[in-house]
Parts: structure tokens; sequence; C-alpha cells
């Protein structure tokens, strides 16, 4: 997802997307533990998304 898709969505999908890619993260953490991991830049990819939607929450709770 782009960081202009990200800002368009409500405030309960963002956290509900944030809730999902942090499990994933967790998962993709794990499997890399034990070598199952064939993709090592999804890692980077899902923490980079994480930010940017922590990124956005944060934005939005400072302009209330």
């Amino acid at each position: 997802m782009e960081l202009k898709e990200l800002k368009n969505l409500p405030e309960g999908e963002l956290k509900s997307l944030l809730n999902q890619k942090q499990e994933r993260l967790r998962v993709l953490r794990f499997d890399l533990s034990f070598g199952k991991v064939k993709n090592v830049r999804e890692i980077r990819a899902t923490r980079k998304l994480i930010s940017q939607i922590k990124t956005i929450l944060k934005e939005w709770k400072i302009k209330k």
C-alpha cells in the first residue's frame, strides 16, 4: 500500500491493519528463526508499513 492510500483509510481500518501487520511480523520473525522465510525483504517492508501506519495515527492524534 502506498502512503496516499493509507491516509485515506478511516482510523478503525488503520488500527485493524496495524494489528494484522504486527501479527504478520511476529510470524515472520518466528519463521526466520527456523529458516522457513524465503523472502527476507518482506520483514523490512512489513516494518516500514507498520511505522507508516503509526505515524499517520500519531499525526491524527496531534491534530485533534
